[in-house]
């Protein structure tokens, strides 16, 4: 089959490989859509995934086309979006409910080969079927949003919060679309591209600005998202934060990204500084949401390119172009 391979730090290309076959609790999905995420920039700069050479490509859905021994569930031709998160289930923070945070956590597309090829393997317990009207190729938006869910659990928010988002890329829609249903009073956007701005106008955001001193807040936003892994958005979004206001880092920063703290701030205005690391108890509900009507794929997904255009599907993702590009097999 064909599949996109990240051969070493900085090099992916296109090649041929052996068609994958399931263990006993797996199936073989024929992928539909993959959707490229920052992650997929990290591994290729070398961070993140154990090894190299990977197929990546976390973010996928397709149909069922061959089926593991031991697997009841489901049959050949349903429909599924995939859960990429792999945990060990016997670590102490598996056995504490926060399986994300496993010793050996792992992930489809990051720790094995991914979605971003012909046909990928999944664990049939990380398969969510799709409902009929839920089309196969929008459903890779499925992860990406299920993280947002996981973000939102995380800040807590409470009816009428001010929120303010830096980033208007997918994951930044994604984080203010979930905040206008949860009862936010305002929801506004910040983003050096215009392009991306004019999408959250879209969308509906009550603000949309390059800065923050456009926006008249001066006492801050009761909840700060970074949705953008940019040290300076990050260190500028630190000092919005209103009293007893929470800051979520939820965009992923290069390994070496620093921010500055007043800690005397933090314990005098009771700020509350906290991240959302990818999928937790989050993936089937996301999916109910997306079947819901959450979001408008047409909307989201800026660029439907072929498997064959992987590398310059990821070298404009790498330029900020877009929103949602997605390869299809």
């Amino acid at each position: 089959m064909k599949a996109a391979l990240v051969e070493s730090v900085g090099k992916v290309s296109l090649t041929e490989v052996p068609d994958p076959t399931p263990g006993p609790r797996d199936v073989v999905v024929k992928v539909a859509a993959c959707g490229l995420c920052g992650t997929d920039l990290h591994i290729l700069q070398g961070e993140f995934a154990p090894s190299l050479p990977l197929i990546p490509g976390h973010e996928f859905a397709g149909e069922v086309v061959a089926l593991g021994s031991e697997v009841t569930e489901l049959a050949e031709g349903d429909r599924v979006a995939v859960d990429p998160s792999l945990y060990c289930h016997e670590c102490r923070y598996c056995r504490r409910g926060h399986n994300n945070l496993c010793d050996r956590w792992a992930a489809i597309g990051v720790s094995r080969s991914g979605g971003a090829a012909e046909y990928a393997v999944a664990p049939v317990a990380n398969c969510v079927r799709l409902p009929e009207h839920v089309r196969t190729q929008d459903a890779a938006l499925i992860e990406p949003l299920s993280c947002a869910v996981r973000g939102y659990d995380v800040l807590k928010s409470q009816l009428g919060s001010h929120v303010l988002i830096y980033g208007s890329g997918t994951m930044g829609l994604m984080m203010l679309e979930l905040a206008k249903r949860t009862g936010a009073a305002s929801v506004e956007v910040l983003d050096l591209n215009p392009d991306r701005l004019a999408t959250a106008r879209q969308l509906g955001c009550s603000g949309a600005a390059a800065t923050a001193e456009e926006l008249d807040r001066p006492e801050g936003w009761d909840l700060v998202v970074d949705a953008t892994g940019n040290a300076a958005a990050i260190q500028d979004g630190l000092g919005r934060v209103a009293k007893a206001g929470t800051f979520l880092q939820f965009g992923v920063s290069d390994y070496a990204t620093r921010a500055t703290i007043e800690p005397y701030r933090i314990y005098n205005q009771e700020i509350t500084i906290t991240g959302s690391m990818a999928v937790l108890h989050s993936y089937e509900r996301a999916a109910e949401l997306f079947a819901g009507g959450i979001l408008d794929p047409d909307v989201f997904i800026s660029d439907r390119m072929p498997l064959a255009s992987y590398p310059e599907a990821l070298g404009r993702f790498a330029e900020g172009k877009g929103r949602k590009i997605v390869v299809v097999p």
